[in-house]
């Protein structure tokens, strides 16, 4: 896993508390912003980044290469308009890409591995919330996210209520599901059986655990696309021969794109972050956090929400969006729903489809 060049950086001044009642000292928030912040700072639009994602938002990939993950929707004149608005991307504690994480060099000299506290999806908000606190913007025009970062817009609208006007959640969910759990345990236990992993101090070691970071991400992968949309893609065909081979080569086109999809992720993502991202991810309960009620979690909010699904996406389906807006319609917020017609699963948020171009372009505005 290689550490990429930051373009800029935050170091938190302060020791950021987490919910598991450890603290990070001198925390470092990597982010990158697009477009002109205005006199008054009121033109900002945070977008917040899913599991595997970063603050390449879009600008090109330092690693990869590849353009920003969400290129197509953040721009001049694109629905995330950067003629007008001020945005901000930033990568996640936990994460590997230059905000504080396993990998980074803890305050013994030494990388922190597994010494390095487990985090929440509210803990990775505290980080973005303490950046806006150091860019003096005291609330967003708009946050958005999609997946993980729809997890970490909710969560700042739950509990930092006045920190954005306006939140919109796209194919994401307010708590995980014991199915995402057993995925997510799918994937750690992938990574935690690969010898390489070392107890994750494989820090400077010879090798890595690339061969369980990528299973892990060949079986997460799976969970973005729908059955529609993989049978369409790849059906049954074989991959470069006329006939079966009998064996244990990657013989169909999907078993061949899979193991592409888990080769390439090891090159920009370390393994550690994917073990304490996911972790995260799964302890993710708004309600919980709320007294066990959703609509406790938004009492009072001001704040405009838009809520977006993907008829296809079985990882956060349909359900889990209305699940939000119930609770959202029951605290009296203001709240808007579209569920999109798309083939592409849990992963057509990150691809083209005008009707969510509009979506967005219409509300971010």
């Amino acid at each position: 896993m290689n550490t990429a060049p930051v373009s800029q950086t935050y170091v938190i001044p302060q020791p950021l508390p987490l919910d598991s009642g450890q603290v990070l000292e001198s925390a470092q928030i990597a982010y990158e912003t697009y477009g002109t912040l205005a006199e008054d700072k009121r033109n900002v639009v945070l977008v917040c980044h899913a599991l595997t994602g970063d603050q390449y938002l879009a600008s090109q990939h330092p690693i990869t290469g590849k353009p920003g993950w969400w290129e197509r929707m953040v721009g001049p004149g694109k629905p995330i308009d950067t003629n007008r608005h001020f945005v901000i991307c930033a990568n996640v504690i936990g994460s590997c890409m230059g905000s504080t994480g396993p990998a980074s060099i803890a305050p013994d000299g030494q990388p922190y591995a597994m010494r390095f506290p487990v985090i929440t999806i509210r803990d990775m908000v505290r980080g973005l919330v303490a950046l806006l606190d150091g860019l003096g913007i005291a609330q967003l025009h708009a946050v958005v996210g999609g997946s993980m970062g729809g997890m970490q817009a909710l969560s700042l609208a739950a509990n930092w209520p006045d920190r954005a006007a306006r939140v919109l959640v796209i194919a994401s969910t307010a708590r995980h599901s014991a199915q995402n759990i057993a995925f997510h345990e799918v994937g750690r236990q992938a990574i935690m059986a690969d010898p390489a992993w070392a107890g994750g101090a494989y820090y400077g070691a010879d090798a890595s655990p690339d061969n369980g970071l990528a299973v892990a991400r060949m079986a997460a992968h799976i969970t973005y696309l729908s059955e529609a949309g993989l049978t369409e893609k790849f059906g049954r065909r074989l991959q470069d021969r006329e006939a079966k081979g009998f064996g244990f080569d990657a013989e169909f086109q999907v078993e061949s794109y899979l193991r592409y999809q888990g080769s390439g992720f090891t090159r920009r993502f370390d393994a550690n972050s994917y073990l304490y991202i996911t972790r995260a991810m799964d302890y993710l309960d708004i309600a919980e956090e709320h007294g066990g009620k959703l609509a406790n979690a938004f009492a009072g909010t001001r704040a405009r929400f838009c809520l977006v699904s993907f008829d296809t996406d079985w990882l956060y389906p349909t359900a889990e969006s209305r699940h939000i807006v119930h609770a959202l319609n029951a605290a009296g917020a203001k709240v808007s729903f579209v569920e999109l017609s798309a083939p592409n699963g849990h992963d057509s948020f990150l691809l083209e489809h005008d009707q969510l171009d509009r979506v967005v372009k219409g509300f971010v505005e």
